[in-house]
């Protein structure tokens, strides 16, 4: 392999997955997903596509749905339209679920409570491992900077 320089940093270290390689691992933990558009075109906004997700992002969605035992569904990905921003959508570091009772009673029950976040006023809840979970007006927002304790 080749060598990495000295000053490389370590979040190009990410493992990043093709859209079906994704969809398998997802479906597999048990795991839905719902698309406004119907598709997983990333260049279409109206589809959800994990095309060039984290590996650790569909770890962390797998821990939560271990966690949790609640059905999980997944409303955006890694297709065009979210915010910007290094940790974003696009960069495969975010996931967007369905607000149910029960995934929303388990977030604000066992993570903690971190504030308003700057900009749009979401209230924000971090896991143990550091995740942080955001309540949109319609989905739930969760950066995943590393799979959750996987």
């Amino acid at each position: 392999s080749a060598p990495v320089a000295a000053d490389a940093p370590s979040a190009a270290a990410v493992t990043k997955l093709s859209h079906s390689d994704a969809a398998n691992r997802l479906r597999g933990a048990g795991i839905s997903w719902t698309s406004s558009g119907g598709c997983s075109d990333r260049n279409n906004p109206t589809c959800t596509s994990f095309e060039q997700i984290n590996l650790t992002t569909v770890q962390g969605a797998s821990t939560l749905k271990g966690a949790t035992g609640c059905a999980l569904t997944i409303t955006g990905g890694t297709e065009t339209g979210h915010a910007s921003g290094t940790y974003s959508h696009w960069n495969g570091y975010k996931l967007d679920f369905s607000p149910t009772s029960c995934l929303s009673n388990y977030i604000t029950g066992t993570f903690t409570n971190i504030g308003p976040r700057p900009g749009d006023g979401a209230q924000q809840y971090k896991s143990g491992s550091g995740n942080v979970y955001a309540r949109e007006s319609n989905h739930w927002d969760v950066t995943y900077y590393n799979c959750g304790g996987c």
